[in-house]
Formats: structure tokens, C-alpha cells, sequence
């Protein structure tokens, strides 16, 4: 399976792609959102994790563009636990959205929660000692 992780903050796709490389998936990462619309386009990653609060474009525009031609889930990963952030998130075409830091295997579980859904026939397993 194929995830890009869209996220200004260079720690974080790090960290994202030190967890998801244990699930045998193909991490892609980018650090801002035009990169991340382009990368989306080349690649056709089959999840695609966002962040919000990026400088340019921010995670809400990143995700309507991604829409506009691409039907790959989106979660939305942000530190901003805010009801009508959430809503405009999900308006804007996101499937799901966590709020930072969220465990790992919860992370995975809405991974795979959405491949079903897609029909993507690549879930993947993390052994989470919880």
C-alpha cells in the first residue's frame, strides 16, 4: 500500500514514516501542500494523511484540490480539536479526522477502516503492544 503524508512540520513525517515502514507500506512524504497536490497526481498514493496548519496553502485547500481529481482516502491528522474545524475538514472532502498525538494502532485501525471502504485490497498490520 502506498501513503503519502502531507505535513509541514519535518519531525512529524518523520515519525509517521518511522511507524508506517513497520506496516510494510510505501511511505511518500512532503512538506508542504502544493507538494503534496503534485506528488498525489504523479503517484496515486492509496491513503493520504494531512495536516491542517501548513504556511501557503493550508490543509483544508490542499484537500479540496486533492478532490478535484483524485478519490484516495484523506485523513486529516491535527493538533486542532475543534468541532467546526472537523466538519469544515470532512465538507471540504476529508474521510476521517484525528486529532495529534493519536496512537499508533488507532491510527492504523482508521487506515484500514477506510482501505475497506475503498476497496483497496492492501491492508496493513502493526503489532501494537497496548
Amino acid at each position: 500500500m502506498k501513503i503519502l503524508v502531507i505535513d509541514d512540520d519535518p519531525a512529524i513525517t518523520e515519525l509517521l514514516t518511522i511507524l508506517l515502514a513497520q506496516t510494510s507500506s510505501e511511505v511518500l512524504t512532503v512538506n508542504s501542500g502544493k507538494e503534496g497536490v503534485d506528488i498525489v497526481k504523479q503517484e496515486a498514493p492509496d491513503v493520504i494523511i494531512l495536516d491542517l496548519m501548513m504556511p501557503e496553502m493550508s490543509g483544508l485547500e490542499v484537500c479540496a484540490r486533492i478532490r478535484e481529481f483524485s478519490t484516495a482516502p484523506i485523513i486529516i491528522l491535527s493538533a486542532l480539536d475543534n468541532p467546526g474545524l472537523v466538519v469544515r475538514s470532512l465538507d471540504s472532502g476529508a474521510d476521517d479526522y484525528l486529532v495529534k498525538p493519536v496512537p499508533s494502532g488507532i491510527l492504523i485501525a482508521h487506515i484500514n477502516n477506510l482501505v475497506r471502504r475503498a476497496n483497496v485490497n492492501h491492508p496493513i498490520h502493526l503489532v501494537v503492544n497496548s
